[in-house]
């Protein structure tokens, strides 16, 4: 019987891990778990006699999901097309960052260390907006130019871990009263949904490294939540929490949610779990047009595993030793629909049989267990 989104945000409070770890789909709700378990943390007024300033709130949880990023938006100077800055939405938390911290020539830092020591943000006097300049080979800089949406979310990324990074160091002198401020003093809790996923692979397992070492050096109370869609993400971190709790979100057709243990001893594999789900699909007939997009996966996973070209190579073959053209189109068709309506459109009898037959002849030809 599933549950609501509520109700594992209370599971998770309950919880007496440092660290847990969560894999989900997109698009299963892990932004709305962390927005859940933010109100759980700091609820909302009810009425003017409860009211807590709005501040306080941070002071208990620090969150980074898709809201964050949302602080954020361009000004792209159609009519001149001459100076595009980022622009910095008035907000407690990064007037908390920017103004009260100070910690403008970390972030930079940290931006340049993930992206280009050549490109250089720059921000103003009331840390309102960027702008962004690149170096040349001449030694010349490019002014203002607008950055990549990658790019863009690597800095407000390295916005949020320039502040994590601080309030972990603070947070590790045991004597509040030692300590250079006490702002941090009722933080409770971390949670952190998806950080940077433009990443390149050797960065984004440099990042998770870089996480999983600045969380493990927390010697205080706070406790860390980690979500993520991400199976190399996910399998770095795995790695690196070897104590950690670590689950699977799942939401069920009736809009319920299952939240299932996973075990410490090995990582997540990501294409298995799709196989899993994919025959699970097959065996009670609830097959959909994503359940294709699963199998072009584990397809693509096991071709370059086996060092195949195309993943199209490992499907069965018609009598002249050709790829069946048929199921390649199948495929093709049903994991790159154009609209979103098409991944709702029940499927066809035939491509339900077709599935079906793809994935017994894949599990017997590469002997999958």
């Amino acid at each position: 019987m599933g549950v609501s989104l509520t109700e594992i945000a209370q599971q998770l409070k309950g919880s007496t891990k440092k660290v847990q770890l969560i894999y989900a789909f997109n698009g299963t709700g892990k932004t709305r778990l962390s927005r859940e378990f933010k109100d759980l943390i700091t609820p909302k007024v009810v009425n003017e006699e409860d009211q807590e300033p709005a501040e306080l709130s941070r002071t208990k949880i620090l969150y980074y999901n898709a809201f964050t990023e949302d602080l954020f938006y361009w000004d792209n100077d159609l009519d001149l097309d001459a100076e595009p800055k980022l622009k910095i939405q008035p907000n407690t938390f990064t007037e908390w960052v920017l103004q009260e911290q100070g910690q403008d020539q970390n972030i930079i830092a940290n931006f340049q260390h993930y992206t280009d020591a050549k490109l250089t943000p720059h921000f103003n006097e009331d840390f309102s907006e960027v702008k962004f300049s690149y170096m040349r080979g001449n030694q010349e800089p490019t002014e203002n130019i607008k950055i990549s949406k990658g790019e863009e979310s690597n800095f407000i990324w390295s916005l949020f871990y320039s502040l994590l990074e601080q309030v972990i160091s603070v947070l590790n002198v045991a004597e509040p009263s030692e300590r250079e401020t006490n702002q941090f003093d009722q933080m409770e809790y971390v949670f952190i949904d998806d950080p940077v996923s433009s990443l390149d692979e050797n960065h984004l397992i440099e990042l998770a490294a870089h996480l999983a070492h600045l969380i493990k050096s927390s010697t205080s109370e706070v406790k860390f939540i980690i979500t993520t869609h991400n199976p190399l993400f996910y399998n770095v971190l795995h790695n690196e929490f070897g104590s950690a709790q670590k689950y699977m979100l799942k939401k069920n057709d009736d809009g319920t949610y299952d939240l299932n243990n996973q075990p410490n001893d090995s990582p997540f594999s990501y294409h298995l779990y799709l196989k899993t789900e994919l025959e699970k699909a097959i065996n009670t007939g609830q097959l959909n047009k994503y359940h294709f997009n699963f199998l072009r996966n584990i397809l693509e996973k096991t071709s370059t595993f086996l060092g195949y070209e195309k993943w199209g190579d490992l499907l069965p073959q018609t009598d002249d030793g050709r790829p069946n053209p048929y199921v390649a189109r199948v495929i093709n068709i049903s994991s790159h629909s154009k609209f979103s309506s098409e991944e709702v459109t029940d499927l066809t009898d035939d491509d339900k049989r077709v599935l079906g037959y793809l994935v017994g002849q894949i599990n017997e030809m590469y002997r999958f267990k």
